[in-house]
């Protein structure tokens, strides 16, 4: 039985957080429930919504869940990234886009962190982990008081090792096959916003992982199948994190335009892209991505907030060409199922 910090789980399995709609209390608690780890995801909502989904979690199941919180310092606001901000604004309207969904000043926000941390503190959550930063050594020390395991990514040797020495209680590891962004943290995975992605897979990160820490390591990435979650397993992995193929499940709350086209577009290759985020995504391959990524600078989360509007139309418009379709390499394998069925089937039972 998989234990990180005392929580015990049936089955080696634990839920990406997946912010932006897929996260949901019923998803969550359907997984701990059927014997993985469920984590919620808190990135993009107000600390008052996060509250009450966590809260709404511990409603609906009696196993203990995690929650995650982005941890992301705002790319910086300069004259200059104002203007690379604007160049990518200027470009997508002369491409055909409605210049009225695109704003004129895209925010830049640390996601209500401190409002967060707090909420994540006092909720019933057992686990707390973090995307795109880690927290300091006091605030892991606050968790820890508060009782909850803490839970830090990687995506390269040189972050396995800052998670392994900081006072976290289990290590997760992230392969360049994961869908959507990855929890690459700048100045440890990679050097600047700019930098060329490590590309490690989830096998070698885990190995990497196993052979450096003896913390509890969570591997990910392109996670599809029983035999994807066995190969993780046996290179040292305590237990398999897995996303994209909850996306199709009954109690996600994925867009109808995303999760069609999971379904749909099977034929399709993933890739790597900043086109909708300024942050590099792991996306179904489309016209938006193919035409503007590799124009899109690296300003995250200003760019997000920059394309919302237009992922909105294309999401109610039906239109996959238009928005940002998160998936692993293996997206192929998603079906439509009740979550407690995804989890049975990559546990191979």
């Amino acid at each position: 039985m998989p234990q990180i910090a005392g929580i015990d789980f049936e089955v080696p399995l634990v839920l990406a957080p997946m912010a932006g709609g897929p996260s949901t209390p019923e998803l969550c608690a359907a997984v701990s429930s059927a014997g993985g780890l469920g984590f919620l995801a808190g990135g993009y909502l107000s600390a008052e919504r996060l509250a009450a989904d966590l809260s709404r979690t511990a409603e609906l199941t009696d196993r203990p869940f995690g929650v995650n919180l982005f941890a992301a310092s705002p790319a910086p606001d300069t004259p200059e990234t104002r203007a690379r901000l604007q160049a990518y604004r200027t470009r997508l309207v002369e491409s055909g886009h409605p210049e009225t969904l695109l704003p004129d000043a895209p925010l830049g926000t640390d996601d209500s962190y401190a409002q967060k941390l707090e909420v994540a503190a006092s909720s019933p959550a057992a686990a707390v982990s973090f995307t795109f930063g880690h927290p300091s050594s006091a605030e892991i020390r606050d968790l820890h008081a508060a009782g909850k395991a803490v839970v830090l990514y990687a995506t390269s040797e040189a972050g396995i090792r800052a998670a392994a020495a900081s006072g976290a209680d289990a290590v997760g590891v992230q392969g360049f096959q994961a869908g959507g962004h990855r929890a690459s943290v700048t100045g440890v995975d990679i050097a600047d916003a700019d930098a060329p992605d490590p590309g490690l897979t989830a096998a070698e990160l885990t190995r990497l992982a196993a052979g450096l820490t003896r913390k509890p390591v969570l591997a990910g990435g392109g996670v599809a199948t029983a035999a994807d979650v066995r190969a993780l397993l046996a290179a040292g992995a305590s237990a398999v994190q897995v996303g994209t193929r909850f996306l199709t499940a009954a109690e996600a709350g994925t867009k109808k335009t995303h999760r069609t086209a999971l379904l749909e577009l099977r034929d399709r290759e993933t890739m790597l892209t900043a086109a909708f985020s300024g942050r590099p995504a792991r996306t179904v391959a489309n016209d938006f991505a193919r035409r503007h990524g590799e124009a899109a600078p690296r300003l995250y989360p200003q760019l997000h907030f920059l394309t919302a509007g237009l992922r909105g139309e294309a999401n109610a418009a039906g239109d996959p060409e238009n928005l940002n379709l998160w998936a692993g390499t293996g997206f192929a394998a998603c079906r439509e199922a009740p979550a407690a069925d995804i989890l049975a089937e990559l546990a191979g039972r």
